[in-house]
């Protein structure tokens, strides 16, 4: 009985040894996968960077994109400050000169009245009569020029002054000996100026110089 024990557990210690023996053993396969696992983990590495590498490239390409875009937006919020810079600017000049020029669109009126009055006054003193009437006809012309005054008109006199276009206004010209060419000969109808703006120009005849020869005086005469 005891030899037939110590048979068995012969046997048994033999196949465990066995066993062990081939488990240990490593089969062609696995062999083959153990070899072959560092190139598919070179392969898995170079993936991971071309895919980190078109990520960068895809941020890089987003970044210049909303560069662009800020550049966009800065250039036309530049122009809408300088825009709304010149629009205060303006208002302010227009303002300005609506305050200068506020009394321009009476005075207008109110010149051709004074012309009818200086020309009653002028006819009056002709007369040679020195009456009251006279005397205050003359007191309520300076009073009217003192009130042009203190509104900013200026009246233009253009009487032996050589002729300016900006200010004058030719009616005529005609030949004169004691006058130069182009200087006025006379005035006919004053002319006023509201600060820096021109309300209305001086009516002038404009001297063409003296006549030269008898030829020179008919065409003078017939123009």
């Amino acid at each position: 009985m005891s030899q037939v024990n110590e048979e068995n557990q012969f046997e048994l210690e033999s196949g465990s040894a066995e066993n062990g023996t081939m488990s240990k053993a490593v089969s062609p396969a696995e062999e083959q996968t153990a070899n072959e696992q560092p190139e598919e983990t070179v392969d898995v590495k170079e993936s991971n960077k071309e895919t980190k590498s078109a990520r960068v490239d895809a941020v890089d390409e987003q970044m210049t994109q909303l560069q662009a875009e800020l550049n966009k937006y800065k250039d036309v919020a530049l122009r809408s400050v300088a825009d709304l810079d010149n629009y205060r600017k303006r208002m302010a000049r227009e303002k300005d000169d609506a305050i200068r020029y506020a009394n321009a669109g009476f005075l207008e009126r109110l010149i051709p009245i004074l012309d009818n009055f200086e020309l009653g006054l002028q006819a009056a003193k002709a007369g040679g009569s020195q009456s009251a009437v006279l005397d205050g006809m003359s007191m309520v012309s300076k009073q009217l020029q003192d009130f042009l005054s203190s509104c900013g008109v200026e009246t233009i006199d253009a009487t032996g002054l050589h002729f300016d276009p900006n200010a004058h206004e030719a009616i005529a010209q005609e030949w004169n000996e004691d006058i130069p060419e182009g200087f006025v000969v006379r005035q006919l109808r004053k002319g006023y100026r509201l600060k820096d703006r021109l309300i209305r120009p001086a009516n002038v005849v404009v001297s063409k110089g003296a006549p030269v020869g008898e030829n020179s005086a008919k065409a003078g005469a017939e123009t």
